[in-house]
Order: structure tokens, then sequence, then C-alpha cells
């Protein structure tokens, strides 16, 4: 499970770069993602979990699934107010490449445990909101309709929502609803990659 937690977001990037655009920023990524890692590593938990209830669910929120991907997210939105790219912008790859080293950390600090929810549920909840968040920002900014910008505003809250209480499902071990609401922020990926294969062969094509 540790090997899992340490490789599985470096080979989920690699599978997704072979049909994606690559973006810009990525030694920037690495680089900011090995910082807050080591940040994250010697100042420990963000929210104190509590037992079963809200604090929890919270807890899964910040030090769990979300906010590790929120960030880097964030943090890229503002590099391309900054910066102003008009080309290579692709927000999932930036993402991943920044989860990167915060996976090789937390496979170290988890190890002891030996837990799956934290060796193998929190690495698959990260590349699921990575690329289901990334998903509808770009089909926002690529196909800018009213109905997309609704897609966008109610789905784009509820993948984190999703995640943090799949954690918190998984930890009170009614794990039917933890697959059920894992397999909802999992729609978005696979979307997200058969849309990505189908365009990247008809480049190839073309």
């Amino acid at each position: 499970m540790t090997i899992f937690c340490l490789l599985w977001v470096p080979l989920f990037y690699l599978f997704y770069r072979t049909f994606s655009h690559g973006g810009s920023c990525g030694v920037w990524a690495l680089m900011l993602g090995s910082i807050t890692a080591i940040i994250q590593f010697f100042l420990g938990n963000i929210i104190d979990p509590g037992g079963f209830g809200v604090s929890r669910i919270i807890f899964g929120f910040f030090d769990i699934a979300c906010f590790p991907v929120l960030l880097p997210i964030f943090i890229y939105l503002i590099i391309l107010i900054f910066k102003r790219f008009s080309v290579d912008v692709d927000f999932a790859n930036f993402t991943l490449i920044w989860l990167i080293p915060i996976g090789a950390l937390r496979a170290l600090s988890w190890t002891s445990t030996n837990n799956p929810i934290l060796l193998v549920l929190a690495p698959l909840l990260w590349t699921a909101l990575a690329i289901g968040i990334s998903f509808f920002i770009d089909l926002m900014k690529n196909h800018f309709r009213w109905y997309t910008l609704f897609l966008a505003v109610i789905c784009v809250p509820v993948l984190p929502a999703a995640a943090s209480l799949s954690y918190w499902a998984f930890f009170s071990q009614q794990n039917l609803y933890g697959f059920i609401l894992l397999g909802v922020i999992y729609l978005p990926v696979i979307t997200a990659v058969i849309v990505g294969a189908r365009r990247a062969g008809s480049a190839v094509s073309a």
C-alpha cells in the first residue's frame, strides 16, 4: 500500500500526459509541491480529526482529500492571471506534478499506520479531483456556454464535497456509500480520459 501511495500519482500523470498537451510551469509545480509537502510534513494536520462527526469530514477535506488538490489549482490560476499565459494551459498536469512530492512524503508519514484509507483512497481521491475539476475548468474555457457554466458551477463544488464524504464513509466503515461516492467522483475522470484519447487519436490521424 505504501508503494501504491508513492507511485500512483506519478504513474497516473504519465498515463494522462500521453494524450494531454502538457501545459506550462511543470518545474514550478514540482518545486512548489515539494515545499508544500515539506511544510505539511513538519506542521502536521491542519484540523483535529475528532471522532466520526462533522470534524472528521472537515479533516477529510483539509488534510486528506481536497486541500492538497485545490491549492495547486488556485496557485496555477494566480500564475495565469499575473503571467497572462495564452497557450499551453493545463490545470490537470500542473496539479498532478504538484502532487507527486506530496504523495511521496505522505507515503513515508502514513506507512506506519498501514491504513488503506490513507495509503490507497487518498491518492485515488487526489487524482480524481485533479482531473475532474480541471475537466470542468477546461470545458468552461474551451466551450463557454450558459449550460457549461451551469454544469461547472454545480459540479466543481460537488466533487470536493463528495471526496470528503467518501473518506468519511470509508472511515465510518460504510463502504457501500464510500464506493458510490468514489464512483461519482471518477465519472468526470473517465469522461476526460475518453475525450482526451479521442482528441489525441484525431490529431494523429490528421
